[in-house]
């Protein structure tokens, strides 16, 4: 069997950050995926080797946002669950790897402000809390924005 992994690729580690980005107004920034138009979702992305959550959460909020500590603050949500991959990312993953450990945070910031997209995604807009979880792809990212967006 053909490993779709390219010969740059490395295989991902089953573990993770979600990043909810909001204003104090409730104000959600919701990214549109490049690779699925129709999933929407807050920052993410797997922890890379020998790094920890929250170092994973501020590189992942600058690489798909340019945001960094001095726009806002980084809140340790301090709930992790696990989640079953969505099959079209299964290839990115050791064989038989099935399942992800996903680390909640969020970023609040006084205002929503421009933000700069990497080529992961193809636009973001800022919605009300409700519209948000409407539109979000996953479950997880759904339930973040309920119950962490104070």
């Amino acid at each position: 069997m053909e490993n779709k992994l390219s010969a740059h690729s490395e295989v991902k580690r089953p573990e993770s950050v979600l990043v909810v980005v909001y204003s104090v107004t409730q104000e959600v920034l919701c990214l549109l995926r490049t690779d699925y138009p129709d999933f929407w979702q807050s920052v993410t992305g797997s922890l890379l080797e020998g790094e920890r959550p929250q170092e994973a959460a501020l590189r992942e909020l600058y690489e798909e946002t340019g945001l960094c500590e001095a726009d806002g603050t980084l809140v340790d949500c301090q709930h992790s669950a696990y989640f079953a991959i969505y099959p079209q990312w299964l290839h990115r993953y050791a064989p038989g790897v099935t399942t992800n450990l996903e680390h909640v945070f969020c970023f609040v910031m006084r205002t929503p402000q421009h933000i700069c997209i990497s080529h992961e995604h193809t636009k973001y807009c800022w919605l009300p809390k409700e519209e948000a979880i409407r539109i979000m792809a996953s479950p997880s990212n759904q339930s973040a924005i309920k119950n962490f967006v104070k």
